[in-house]
């Protein structure tokens, strides 16, 4: 059975490469799943700028460029951070997308302000970044999964609107 995720990618390399769209990504929660299923597909690096692993906060500061005021004021696991790394990893790689993922993957690290689950996706690039919050009920796995699902429909839909 094809994996729903890998058609994702699919979709998304065919929107950039019809647009002529670099895409760039900084994961945290998702360790690089989504870079990893964008480079499943024969082509990408014809699109594919490449991703950053930003698990820890001195990597989003240091590798990304997350500013240290943003994760102090809001957390790791916070809309602005999301924002702050799909702009970050957008700049510093040079693409004309860029994609950001934080959250909690489970099974430990949640709060009751931020539960196991809680995932926030950004892409910049397409005017205004666009972020969407997800509350998950999955295991890791799934968790990271969905998240990873989540980051390639929203590159996807911020490709297509680029006309």
């Amino acid at each position: 059975m094809p994996d729903p995720l890998a058609e994702h990618a699919r979709r998304l390399q065919d929107a950039c490469r019809a647009r002529g769209l670099t895409v760039a990504t900084a994961e945290s929660c998702t360790g690089g799943l989504v870079a990893h299923l964008i480079t499943e597909v024969p082509g990408s690096s014809g699109y594919f700028q490449g991703g950053v692993v930003a698990y820890s906060d001195d990597v989003k500061r240091a590798a990304v460029g997350v500013p240290d005021a943003v994760l102090r004021a809001h957390g790791a696991v916070s809309a602005q951070v999301a924002v702050a790394l799909a702009e970050g990893v957008r700049a510093r790689l040079g693409a004309d997308l860029g994609a950001g993922v934080t959250g909690v993957a489970g099974p430990d690290g949640g709060s009751e302000a931020k539960p196991v689950g809680l995932v926030y996706v950004a892409v910049a690039g397409g005017g205004a970044p666009v972020v969407r919050r997800f509350s998950w009920a999955y295991d890791r796995e799934g968790n990271k999964r969905a998240s990873a699902e989540a980051a390639l429909r929203l590159l996807l839909e911020v490709a297509e609107a680029r006309g």
